[in-house]
């Protein structure tokens, strides 16, 4: 999209509004151990977290930047994917007014975010085989249409969509196209990543909370242009990732081989089971996947969910979704955790 203009898109209170000023964005020298600071109303006895959090990670924000060979300009961090995705909303979405459009079935928080910002989320289901419907995409655009969102490899399906379907939304339509990849790192693709220059209104959205392991500390990241991160940066709270979980990403960041490790055993995990799946009597599909997870179709959702309730493994059972009748999602565990799930399967 050549003539993208991303003031075409905020909302004009947040074009008009004055951010908040913290403490710590009035001085910015974290690195001044010397200093003595009377500036934030902070109880000075030291104790690791008495002190506010830097508000803009730039620690984190480096080693990202570094990683991904972007600049940290290009950087937002928040607490889960999850407040990524509602700073979309809050930012280009008017409430009342403006709609976005969803491909079910995927992600239910795209959904639950439009409901509570009250905005339109125009349902645009995927075909059979789990692709964008491009043609159906384009016709459900109208004015007020700001943010698609692609979860590419999708949630609850496992696969990735079609570079061409993409990149012709990029191309054709003329707000936000946000691809969500929480699970890039289980997939062979390349990630979208690479092509945030060619599109300006292209949002990527990633986290810790998959391939680095690191669900417990929410730390969401948005990746986009310098003018959509700077809109961000104006309506995000002050402090909204705390030290603590700064601090654990910068640890688990300065350890890509076992990051590596790790996700080299999780898609060996899903081959193995991927094998022994289709041994499985009452598994009558077993669809493609590039996440840690399987999705398969059995005679009996409802029924086999709580049979493997009763052996003490826990899935997620996916049928009432659209165009996941009688669907089971497994995740890919540890060798054992997965034996365990074989056998109950095979029992």
């Amino acid at each position: 999209m050549k003539d993208f203009n991303i003031n075409n898109l905020v909302r004009e209170n947040v074009k008009l509004m004055k951010p908040y000023s913290s403490a710590r964005d009035e001085f910015e020298d974290f690195d001044t151990a010397d200093m003595v600071f009377l500036d934030a109303n902070e109880n000075p006895f030291e104790n690791g977290v008495n002190r506010y959090p830097d508000p803009q990670q730039s620690s984190v924000k480096t080693v990202l930047a570094n990683l991904k060979k972007l600049k940290t300009n290009q950087i937002l961090l928040g607490n889960g994917s999850d407040e990524v995705l509602d700073l979309l909303f809050r930012a280009f979405c008017e409430p009342k007014i403006d709609n976005v459009i969803t491909l079910p079935p995927t992600y239910g928080m795209y959904g639950v975010l439009a409901n509570i910002n009250a905005v339109e989320n125009r349902e645009v289901l995927l075909s059979e085989d789990f692709q964008p419907e491009v043609e159906k995409i384009i016709n459900a655009i109208d004015e007020n249409t700001k943010i698609i969102f692609l979860c590419s490899p999708n949630n609850p399906t496992g696969n990735s969509f079609s570079d061409e379907s993409v990149a012709y939304l990029l191309q054709n339509f003329k707000g936000l196209v946000v691809i969500d990849e929480a699970y890039v790192d289980f997939s062979k693709r390349e990630s979208w990543l690479n092509e945030l220059d060619e599109y300006p209104n292209l949002v990527i959205t990633q986290t810790l909370s998959k391939a680095y392991g690191l669900a417990g500390i929410r730390l969401g990241i948005c990746y986009a242009s310098a003018a959509v991160i700077s809109v961000l940066n104006k309506i995000k709270p002050p402090y909204n990732v705390n030290e603590l979980t700064q601090k654990r990403a910068l640890e688990r960041l300065a350890t890509p081989e076992k990051i590596k490790s790790e996700i080299q055993s999780i898609t060996e995990q899903r081959s193995r089971l991927l094998k022994v799946l289709p041994e499985i009597k009452f598994v009558e599909k077993i669809y493609p996947t590039e996440a840690n997870f399987i999705l398969i179709k059995v005679d009996d959702a409802n029924k086999r969910y709580d049979e493997l309730i009763s052996k003490g493994i826990v899935i997620r059972n996916r049928t009432t979704q659209p165009l996941c009748h009688n669907c089971l999602r497994l995740t890919v565990g540890t060798e054992i955790e997965n034996t365990k799930l074989i056998e109950a399967l095979q029992a």
